[in-house]
């Protein structure tokens, strides 16, 4: 399993998605959110370029994505209903993954991706 680190905007961006999720959801739906997103991070670290994730080279160099609705049937104590976020990750050195940023399905990433060298 590679190591992960989470960029600036990434860990900004996670931030804003618990503390939506805390305000809609409570506690509890806050909690559960976060272990998904956990789920989703420790799926890309240990099968980078696996079959549920998709190059977005299209985006910047060498760019994968996963979709949060690929860790939510595993992981039971964190039911989410509809996951709607997409991490966006890129290797930076052998074993280690950096998260690039945590966007909402619904936000175009070409408006936060493309052509940055994201930090």
């Amino acid at each position: 399993m590679a190591r992960f680190r989470l960029s600036r905007l990434a860990q900004a961006d996670l931030a804003r998605i618990l503390a939506t999720s805390a305000e809609r959801w409570g506690t509890e739906g806050q909690r559960r959110y976060a272990a998904m997103l956990a789920d989703a991070i420790r799926k890309v670290a240990a099968e980078r370029e696996g079959p549920i994730t998709r190059a977005r080279s299209e985006l910047a160099p060498g760019l994968r994505s996963l979709h949060t609705q690929y860790s939510r049937a595993e992981v039971r104590k964190a039911k989410v209903r509809r996951p709607s976020h997409i991490l966006y990750y890129r290797t930076t050195a052998p074993g280690l993954i950096e998260m690039v940023r945590v966007l909402h399905e619904r936000m175009d990433p070409s408006r936060h991706l493309r052509g940055r060298a994201p930090h």
